[in-house]
């Protein structure tokens, strides 16, 4: 249906030239408001009706050559407090598409309209508010000039007001963001772009005209707002968020009639120490709320790495989360407060107390800085920990940057005396094939990152240097990279080489060929083609190749990775991926996949090469069950293995979702190294009963871990940015059903801003 839409009104645009595209650059002037604003869905107040009009909205997706065929008009005006945004989206009756009602929905399964914002006018960082046509609200922070998914983090939250209504041929929204929840300097041009997803109709669109093969809203593609009255001048911002929680655990692994029950308190402040530039404080801090990481099956011999989703750790987090490389970052914020338990899930070590400076200086600079100190927990066998982490990063040119960063983490009362057998492996470096384990009462990390954008987001290329030290502070320490990616309508090439030296140790940043690998070396390429075919239900279509080779220092050949793939995008949302895969491997230390206590492991200078096919697809999202899932079959290292996995998920609209995750694995080794069928199950129920209250229920099944988990998390906002959470976790044993430990917590936040 979609095409026969689009077809006329593109044959129409083109014959007759009734548009001109909004380029990027384009200016829209903003005015201080004369009179009150009310948040009523009705712009008839004189302020909205001489503002300036963001119209003549041009498509993305599907296609990019034609007008929006429903159009978005948004204008925006101020008063001494507030930002105000209206957004008009003309639409049919035709009932919109909204997930769930929980905030910080997801942007591909809903309906929704927002505008990104870039205060500091350097086209690089920013903040991005949006909204569903039922009034969910979803905000965050813009990074990398808002050019890829990874660019935008919406765990960042802040407190902002809006309304929506929606009417026969339209949906009006208007917003009202506090000066207040955000940065910025008193400049009079800023970068302004809107974009809205007709999810419904699988359309989206964007007040700048912009390529389909670039994201909406990102810098590059983004209009001049200019204040034609000066802008507030940022008032001294401070806000308190303190927290009670409290609860009762028992773990039954230790003594099961012992029951701990315990009441704390702590207080997070945020203190603007210039209008772009923020101070957040931390005194005994509770993340007891936050979301259950999912689990895995990892067969690999690397480390999986876990998303943060810590408040305190969000805020301006681009800045230390992207020094260096995916081979080697020098910061991961998970490595404080976090380490694996004898379950093999992440416990918590308990925060004494942080602090982080963070913010835009002006234009061209930006700062980062960290410190954080844990107290002791001995039945980890880690000691008290101090960490600090400082990034200074300049921009230059339009959207380009260079970046110097230093990470030091310090362990307490730590002797080389000491008997290692008390301590976590987290405090001691041993590298590969070696039997020596040094304890590293320090480890320090420096490096500089350089990145450079075009202006028309054709070109992208970032590399790195790091050197760490420890003591002793052996040789070979230093770790680099450079990333060249060209990407253009039909055409997307991008090529990497990278080395990590074999004492690079960054033991608060991630690394995950560590103690895999004595150092490496690996050159990546990637390479696609898409066509556009016309009058089809395929938007983009084409092959995708990639290839990885990995070396060690001495030149010897690890790890060979090639695939060959075709990709087809279709008009109703599914998607279908088939690629063909070729893997080799030379061991560089022992490993099973499966359990190295129980079967026979390959063995350190083994080699392996297998072969298998993959398939993976996406239904219709639009249904009321749809589903999003891979499967592989072939060989895997002297064996095979058949994987599967995905999710099913069902929609209630609009009070919420009930999904299955399955991941099986039946791998069969040769004789005597091991032969099992791995499943992890995970259902989730997430019941949104309003747009403040919430329920998610979340259940794990991982036979290779031999653990089951029961998590369920009730949230109340009962107020903007301030929360009562209720949450009960429990872990069984999978045969008997019989409680390993089990907890009930409460935590109520007040977010009071002076």
């Amino acid at each position: 249906m979609l095409h026969r839409i689009l077809l006329p009104l593109a044959i129409l645009t083109l014959s007759h030239g009734a548009f001109a595209q909004n380029k990027p650059g384009t200016q829209l002037h903003i005015k201080r408001a004369q009179g009150e604003i009310k948040l009523d869905g009705i712009i008839d107040e004189p302020d909205w009706l001489a503002a300036d009009v963001a119209g003549n909205w041009y498509l993305n997706y599907p296609v990019d050559t034609v007008q929006a065929p429903f159009q978005t008009e948004a204008r925006l005006t101020f008063n001494d407090h507030f930002l105000y945004v209206s957004i008009v989206c003309y639409d049919d009756q035709s009932p919109d598409l909204i997930n769930s009602l929980r905030r910080d929905f997801d942007y591909e399964r809903n309906d929704n309209v927002g505008f990104n914002i870039g205060p500091f006018n350097d086209r690089i960082n920013g903040f991005f508010f949006a909204i569903t046509p039922a009034g969910v609200q979803m905000e965050g922070t813009i990074s990398g000039s808002g050019t890829s998914e990874s660019s935008f983090n919406t765990y960042w939250d802040n407190k902002w007001y809006s309304k929506v209504v929606r009417y026969p041929d339209k949906w009006i929204c208007e917003f009202a963001i506090p000066f207040k929840s955000f940065r910025y300097k008193a400049l009079d041009e800023w970068n302004i772009a809107f974009d809205r997803f007709d999810r419904k109709r699988n359309m989206r669109s964007a007040w700048i005209h912009t390529p389909i093969q670039y994201n909406t809203g990102s810098f590059p593609y983004s209009g001049q707002l200019l204040w034609d009255d000066p802008v507030p001048e940022p008032r001294t911002n401070i806000s308190l968020i303190p927290y009670v929680a409290g609860g009762l655990a028992q773990n039954n692994e230790v003594d099961p009639k012992e029951k701990d029950s315990e009441l704390r308190a702590g207080i997070d402040a945020k203190v603007s120490v210039t209008p772009s530039l923020n101070l957040d404080l931390t005194f005994n801090p509770d993340f007891s709320q936050v979301e259950v990481d999912q689990q895995v099956i990892n067969l690999t011999r690397f480390e999986f790495q876990f998303p943060e989703r810590r408040q305190f750790f969000l805020e301006n987090s681009d800045l230390l989360a992207n020094a260096g490389f995916p081979e080697s970052r020098l910061f991961f914020s998970r490595r404080i407060g976090l380490v694996r338990d004898t379950t093999g899930l992440f416990s918590r070590v308990p925060i004494a107390f942080g602090a982080r400076l963070s913010g835009s200086i002006n234009k061209r600079w930006r700062v980062s800085a960290l410190e954080m100190q844990t107290r002791e927990k001995l039945s980890s066998g880690l000691p008290a920990q101090n960490y600090v982490a400082t990034t200074v990063q300049h921009n230059f040119w339009k959207q380009s940057s260079v970046s110097v960063t230093y990470v030091d983490k310090q362990s307490l009362r730590v002797g080389a005396g000491d008997s290692l057998k008390y301590f976590h492996e987290s405090i001691f470096q041993k590298p590969v094939g070696s039997n020596t384990k040094t304890p590293n009462t320090y480890n320090r990390v420096l490096g500089a990152d350089l990145e450079l954008l075009s202006s028309d987001n054709r070109w992208y290329s970032s590399s790195y240097f790091a050197k760490s030290f420890d003591e002793g502070s052996p040789d070979k320490s230093i770790s680099g990279s450079m990333f060249i990616r060209y990407a253009v309508r039909h055409i997307d090439v991008s090529a990497a080489a990278s080395y990590v030296g074999e004492n690079f140790n960054a033991e608060a940043g991630f690394v995950p060929s560590y103690r895999v690998y004595p150092g490496q070396i690996n050159v990546f390429t990637d390479m696609a083609y898409k066509f556009y075919p016309k009058n089809s239900g395929i938007i983009t279509m084409g092959p995708v190749v990639t290839a990885s080779q990995t070396y060690i220092p001495n030149g010897a050949l690890t790890d060979r990775n090639y695939s060959a793939g075709y990709t087809f995008r279709f008009l109703n949302t599914s998607m279908l991926t088939v690629s063909y895969n070729y893997m080799y491997s030379q061991l560089t230390s022992n490993f099973n996949p499966i359990d190295p206590q129980r079967y026979t492991q390959f063995l350190n200078g083994e080699d392996y090469e297998w072969h298998f096919v993959s398939v993976k697809g996406q239904t219709n999202t639009r249904k009321t069950v749809n589903f999003s899932g891979q499967t592989s079959y072939g060989g895997f290292y002297n064996g095979t293995n058949w994987n599967v996995q995905g999710e099913l998920s069902a929609r209630y609209q609009p009070y919420g979702n009930i999904a299955l995750r399955v991941d099986y694995n039946d791998v069969k080794l040769a004789e005597g190294y091991g032969a099992e069928k791995l499943f992890l199950i995970g259902p989730r129920l997430d019941i949104t009963f309003t747009d403040k209250i919430f329920l998610t229920t979340y259940y794990q099944y991982n036979n290779l871990l031999d653990n089951m988990n029961l998590n369920m998390r009730f949230q109340w906002r009962y107020q903007p940015a301030s929360d009562f959470f209720i949450v009960y976790t429990e872990n069984y044993l999978p045969e008997t059903f019989a409680s390993k430990n089990r907890a009930l917590v409460f935590k109520f936040t007040y977010w009071l801003n002076l």
